[in-house]
């Protein structure tokens, strides 16, 4: 017989939102993530059986394994910003007063935006440069700008959603001082 009780192993909210809602649903870098792996997978598993038949393999595999691993971890870093879960040195943004710890937080999302701001800017000069000189692939000799045109759209998607994290921790934090500091939320996760 099913007990109808909520149960006490629920999981906690997660800590991205902080009480304020994303504009641009988290489920996008989720899907992406899935798509890429999957892609990476049939990639990976369809160059295993031709070189196990044939003793031969796709030469292509290897170049675009490469493309998609680095799209994949730009995508989850975009995902881990807007969730909140970006690297931090957990002694200084969970020491403090919970109100230090927010405008640590805030000053985190700024630099992360910061940085990604630049590496949009430095990739787009890149990207310029292998149109401008008509690089090719060291490995199947496609145009190099296929690769590096992702590099400044999914940084530059890296800053909004850095940006958005910003704005959403400083008006959660102003409109609601008592929001669980980042310690609290990872406390209540790792609790049984």
């Amino acid at each position: 017989m099913s007990d109808s009780r909520p149960s006490d192993s629920t999981p906690p909210p997660p800590a991205a939102d902080q009480g304020a809602p994303t504009r641009v649903p988290l489920a996008i870098e989720d899907w992406l993530t899935v798509i890429i792996m999957a892609l990476l997978a049939l990639i990976t598993f369809a160059n295993v059986l031709v070189r196990y038949f044939t003793d031969a393999s796709f030469a292509w595999t290897e170049e675009v394994s490469v493309f998609l691993m680095i799209v994949l971890a730009m995508v989850a870093g975009s995902g881990a910003v807007a969730r909140n879960r970006h690297i931090r040195i957990e002694y200084f943004a969970d020491s403090g007063s919970p109100q230090r710890q927010r405008r640590l937080a805030v000053f985190g999302a700024a630099m992360v935006a910061l940085l990604f701001t630049l590496l949009t800017v430095l990739s787009a000069r890149l990207l310029v440069d292998d149109v401008r000189y008509g690089e090719t692939s060291p490995g199947i000799g496609v145009p190099q700008w296929w690769y590096t045109m992702w590099l400044p759209i999914i940084s530059a998607a890296i800053t909004l959603r850095a940006v958005g994290l910003m704005l959403r921790g400083g008006r959660a934090a102003a409109a609601n001082p008592d929001l669980p500091t980042s310690a609290a939320v990872r406390d209540e996760e790792r609790a049984p």
